[in-house]
Order: C-alpha cells, then sequence, then structure tokens
C-alpha cells in the first residue's frame, strides 16, 4: 500500500512542476516578445539626408570666350589753337558733354579781323583800277586804227594783271576769314571735355604742344581687348557671320556694363604673349563705359544647340575625376561619373554621365554616399518656390 501511494505523490510532484515550468515559460516568453517589440520600436528609424536638387535640362548653350579689356573713347582729340593770341574767354565747363561746334574758346579776334578788312579794301581798290582799266580798253579798240596796236595791247595786258589781282584779294580775304574764324576754337567732335590747360587771359601760340582741352567721344565707346591665337579661327568665323556679341563686365565679372558687338580683329598676332588683340563697340548711351576703365570682357563666339546642362554646384571633384550624385525613384543616392566640357554663369554643359530630365543633387554632397536615402528641396534662387521639404524616412 506504502508504494503506489509513493508513485501518486511523486505523479502529483510532477504534475505541479510541469504546469509551474510551463506558466513560468510562458510567462517569461511574453515578457521577452514585449521587450523585443520595445526595443524595436525605441531603435531609431533610417533617417534620410535632405539635400537639394535640380533637374538636367536640354537648352541652347552660349560659349564665350572671357578676357580682359580697356575702355577707349571712339575719338580722341586734343584741341589746339591754330592762331596766337590771348584768350579772352573759356565757355565750356570741365567735364561738360560738348557737341560739334561749339564754342570753346574765343581769342581775341581784333587783328584778325583788321587784316580781313584790309583785304577786303585792297580787293575793292583793285575792282575800282579794273573798272578803269576795262573802260580805257574799250576806248582804245573803238578807236580802230586811231590807236595804236601797241596801246591796246598794254591795256589789254593792264586789264589781265588788274584781274588777276582781284583773284589774289579774294584768297587774301578768305585766308584772313578763315583766321579771324580760327579765333573762335570749335568742339571738333562731340563728346566730354576733360582737364583745360589754359585759363582766361594766357597767351596761346599755335605751335604750342599741350593743347587747351582734351575731348573724348563716348558715344559710341570702344573696348580693346585680348584673345589667345588659338582661338583665332573661332572668332574670324563668328566674325564672318554677323558681329559677334560682346558683353563688358566690371573687373570682378559680376555686374553687366554694357552690351556691343565685336567691331574688327588686328592685323596682328603679339608674338610675345601669344594674343591678338580685338576692338568691340558699344553705344553707350547710359555712359556705364568710361575712358581708360578696365573692364572683364566676354565674346560670344558659339552656341550649342540642345546641350545637356546642369548648375555647377552639381559638379564635385574626386580622386577618379568629376562626377555627380542623382536621385533614383527610391530617392536614393546614385553616382555618376561625367565629363564638363564648358562652364559658365553658374551652368555647366555635360557630354557624358547624365541625361535631361534625371535629379542631381546641388547641395548636401557632403553626407551622401552611394545608396544613401535622401529627401529632396528643389533648388531655386526663389524660397517661395522651394516644395519637397525634408521629411525622415524610415525603413
Amino acid at each position: 500500500m506504502s508504494k503506489p501511494r509513493t508513485i501518486r505523490w511523486v505523479l502529483l510532484i510532477a504534475a505541479i512542476a510541469g504546469l509551474g515550468y510551463f506558466g513560468w515559460q510562458r510567462f517569461h516568453g511574453q515578457d521577452r516578445a514585449a521587450q523585443a517589440d520595445n526595443a524595436q520600436k525605441r531603435a531609431p528609424a533610417r533617417v534620410a539626408v535632405p539635400v537639394k536638387i535640380a533637374t538636367v535640362e536640354k537648352a541652347d548653350f552660349p560659349v564665350y570666350l572671357t578676357g580682359l579689356g580697356t575702355v577707349q573713347g571712339f575719338n580722341t582729340v586734343l584741341v589746339r589753337t591754330r592762331v596766337d593770341g590771348q584768350i579772352n574767354r573759356i565757355a565750356f565747363q570741365e567735364g561738360q558733354f560738348v557737341k560739334q561746334g561749339d564754342t570753346l574758346v574765343e581769342i581775341d579776334p581784333r587783328p584778325f579781323q583788321a587784316a580781313l578788312d584790309q583785304a577786303t579794301a585792297k580787293k575793292a581798290q583793285d575792282e575800282a583800277n579794273l573798272a578803269n582799266a576795262t573802260l580805257d580798253l574799250q576806248r582804245y579798240t573803238k578807236l580802230g586804227e586811231f590807236a595804236t596796236r601797241q596801246q591796246t595791247d598794254t591795256q589789254r595786258s593792264t586789264v589781265a594783271q588788274l584781274t588777276a589781282q582781284i583773284a589774289a584779294d579774294a584768297a587774301a580775304i578768305s585766308n584772313a576769314q578763315t583766321q579771324l574764324d580760327y579765333a573762335t576754337v570749335k568742339a571738333p567732335i562731340s563728346g566730354v571735355a576733360g582737364l583745360r590747360q589754359v585759363d582766361v587771359g594766357n597767351i596761346v601760340n599755335a605751335t604750342t604742344q599741350t593743347g587747351i582741352v582734351t575731348v573724348v567721344q563716348i558715344e559710341p565707346i570702344a573696348v580693346i581687348f585680348t584673345a589667345p591665337e588659338d582661338q583665332l579661327p573661332d572668332i574670324k568665323a563668328a566674325l564672318a557671320v554677323a558681329p559677334p556679341k560682346t558683353i563688358a563686365l566690371s573687373t570682378d565679372g559680376k555686374r553687366v556694363l554694357s552690351t556691343g558687338t565685336l567691331a574688327l580683329i588686328n592685323n596682328q598676332v603679339d608674338t610675345t604673349s601669344g594674343t591678338i588683340r580685338l576692338k568691340a563697340l558699344f553705344d553707350n548711351k547710359d555712359h556705364a563705359l568710361w575712358p581708360g576703365q578696365s573692364v572683364s570682357t566676354r565674346l560670344l563666339i558659339a552656341t550649342l544647340k540642345g546641350a545637356t546642362v546642369v548648375p555647377d554646384d552639381a559638379v564635385q571633384h574626386g580622386t577618379d575625376g568629376l562626377y555627380a550624385f542623382t536621385v533614383d525613384k527610391d530617392s536614393k543616392a546614385v553616382l555618376r561619373k561625367v565629363k564638363v566640357t564648358r562652364s559658365i554663369d553658374g551652368r555647366s554643359v555635360i557630354d557624358e554621365g547624365l541625361s535631361p530630365g534625371e535629379q542631381v543633387i546641388t547641395a548636401g554632397q557632403y553626407k551622401v554616399q552611394p545608396g544613401s536615402l535622401v529627401s529632396t528641396a528643389v533648388a531655386s534662387s526663389d524660397p517661395a518656390q522651394t516644395s519637397n521639404q525634408a521629411k525622415v524616412v524610415s525603413e
């Protein structure tokens, strides 16, 4: 009897132990699952890198040849007197814009007026003598055989001499009038008057080399600049079609001053520097260009039709060359090796590596690796146009 009871007690204890173990496993299993679930919830989501993007465009791309130049007056004249005398009046202001024919300086005209009056009186005297001689010739001619041939020939010669003398008097009058006109110095061209070299009361001479004032024509105005000689064929080809567009900018290249056209190519290459001098003309109605001013220049020598164009910020420099990041449909960054042929005004022409319509990263690349998840914002100079603000994306 004691043996079966012992067995029953052993079975009962085993059953209780099994139930306890099963309950313990179930309780702690649920606890571990909750902990794992909580740990998974607490694990950080994969955060996308915020970047700015732009669309690869297909557009016409102007090819400019850049250089440095100097503004030069279209015409520059050193105004000098052509007669000697004392200055009575200066009729211009320094820095004034004068028109062709405007009076600049008046020289004492009295000596020249006296010479003109004298020449005029001499002509009147000779005309009177000619009239008298002509009448005498007519009388001798009417006398016929009663007048000697010598008398007639002598009188005819006198008339001819007086006629020639009147012609000389007319030339003397013209010369005196010219000298009198020179006493009023006028502007030979329209332009800006510079600093005057003489004052009222000074005696000026025609032989003086310093002159009175310099007048510079600034409408139109010229810019002289240089280009490498190896670009000469392209420049000549462009000039053969039409005068190429030329842009004058500030020396830092940030501000456009004026737009004109190329006028000519110099007739020889400078062998010491390997450059060719070029001359461009600008209307300069707003006087943005000034003689002697240094400017940057851009000469349009060609236009690439349908080029693949991206912002300069999209192109990065690596150990293996140039590259750019594109964004695929899964918002992941893809590295592309690219080949750039032209770059100006913040835009670059891509010959290889990118296609129009693709999205390229223009800002935030320093945080991006190939395959990185990115959140995009459209790159724009206008903040109001910025869209697709960065969002946290989990995977």
